[in-house]
């Protein structure tokens, strides 16, 4: 499933987001952006891998970290809907108090404290 869905994002990026992006910023193709260290010239990103020239494509990191941002912020969303679909665990009556001689819990209906046998004012 994970698997699945980091294709379906990855074509998401590559073929909706970064083609529409690279076109408000004059027509860039995010894919063949990179720094070549060879000193060869290569006519794009693409060829310059298949001649294992030495290179940083940093597009491609920008392809993947775009990636990872939606990833990361559907998760964000599904945890969200889970944690806002479970109830909240409803408050349990009390059933022990602290005895305010002795600081022991004991039954809230006691009127004596069986540790220190101090008087205790009814609830």
């Amino acid at each position: 499933m994970g698997v699945a869905f980091g294709a379906l994002v990855k074509s998401l990026v590559n073929d909706l987001i970064m083609p529409i992006i690279g076109k408000l910023v004059g027509d860039v193709d995010f894919a063949n952006l990179y720094i070549n260290l060879s000193g060869q010239v290569y006519e794009s990103a693409t060829a310059a891998r298949e001649a294992g020239a030495a290179a940083i494509y940093y597009g491609a990191f920008i392809n993947t970290s775009i990636d990872f941002l939606i990833i990361a912020l559907v998760a964000f969303f599904i945890v969200r809907a889970v944690m806002r679909m479970q109830k909240p665990k409803e408050a349990l009556p009390l059933s022990t108090k602290d005895c305010p001689y002795c600081k022991t819990s004991i039954p809230i209906e006691a009127v004596r404290c069986p540790n220190c046998t101090s008087e205790l004012s009814p609830v």
